[in-house]
């Protein structure tokens, strides 16, 4: 039987391409998407794959992890397979573009509960399923925006870097269990992420310019199984970013990322 992997976010950007790497490793896949696109995971898996590689058994699941409900749906489909799990990759989010004066509360609220409290409830299920199977590898995601302040992304920022530190806290944790614990900070990304989020009216609004989701799925899955802590997901200017984010004072951090993030005036802003 093959191995069996969850990814959730799986419809579309890194989390579709992590599942099609791991789908090319070998592994049969619960996809979980919040949308219906994620009932043509398997044929789009099928598009992606070597021919030489067949795509396994693909599950997927739609669900809204902001939600206890949704994240329960997850967990019981997991369940209903029966199987070990071998892999989990915690890896849905999503951004709210904007100065925090002018954006609505209730749409922060459900950022929050999606990228903290829903990554939270699903991890307990994962870690402890883990901890009894004494063996596992989890793959979270956070952002390139966890070690640096995120101005006009207010909450996005504080949202990964929630997540990163609870990546390697988990991480020590789990140790002893035979489990590993990897955390994926991905720099900006060609994907449909700033769209969403709100942001066509700012430099994070071109893809030109961003890391390619493929490039930047393969540096996660080739972390996770070489049981590293962390890794920069992108090219060698994102991990130059990175580095300088380790160093520079968090004033001038905010100030960089600001030139980035906020919204121009000439394309509609207020």
């Amino acid at each position: 039987m093959r191995p069996l992997a969850l990814v959730t976010g799986a419809s579309s950007g890194i989390g579709f391409e992590i599942a099609a790497q791991l789908s090319a490793r070998g592994y049969d896949i619960v996809g979980v998407g919040a949308s219906g696109r994620i009932g043509t995971l398997q044929s789009e898996l099928e598009k992606a794959a070597d021919a030489a590689t067949p795509v396994g058994t693909v599950v997927p699941v739609r669900a809204d992890l902001s939600t206890a409900e949704g994240v329960e749906h997850v967990w019981e489909q997991v369940e209903s397979l029966g199987r070990h799990l071998d892999v989990a990759v915690l890896n849905a989010g999503k951004s709210l573009g904007g100065s925090f004066v002018d954006t609505d509360l209730e749409d922060e609220l459900h950022m929050l509960d999606l990228n903290v409290t829903g990554q939270v409830r699903l991890a307990k299920h994962v870690v402890q399923t883990m901890a009894r199977q004494r063996s596992g590898r989890i793959l979270i995601t956070a952002s390139l925006s966890a070690l640096t302040p995120t101005p006009y992304e207010s909450i996005y920022g504080p949202t990964r870097a929630f997540t990163y530190a609870f990546a390697q806290g988990l991480r020590e944790e789990m140790r002893e269990y035979g489990v590993t614990v990897t955390a994926l900070l991905p720099g900006a990304t060609a994907t449909g992420f700033h769209h969403t989020a709100g942001m066509d009216n700012t430099v994070f609004g071109s893809n030109e310019w961003k890391n390619d989701p493929a490039q930047v799925a393969q540096q996660g899955v080739e972390a996770l199984f070489a049981g590293k802590d962390h890794v920069i997901g992108g090219n060698r200017a994102t991990r130059r970013a990175a580095l300088l984010n380790r160093v520079l004072p968090e004033r001038v951090k905010a100030r960089r990322f600001a030139k980035d993030s906020r919204p121009t005036p000439s394309h509609g802003a207020h």
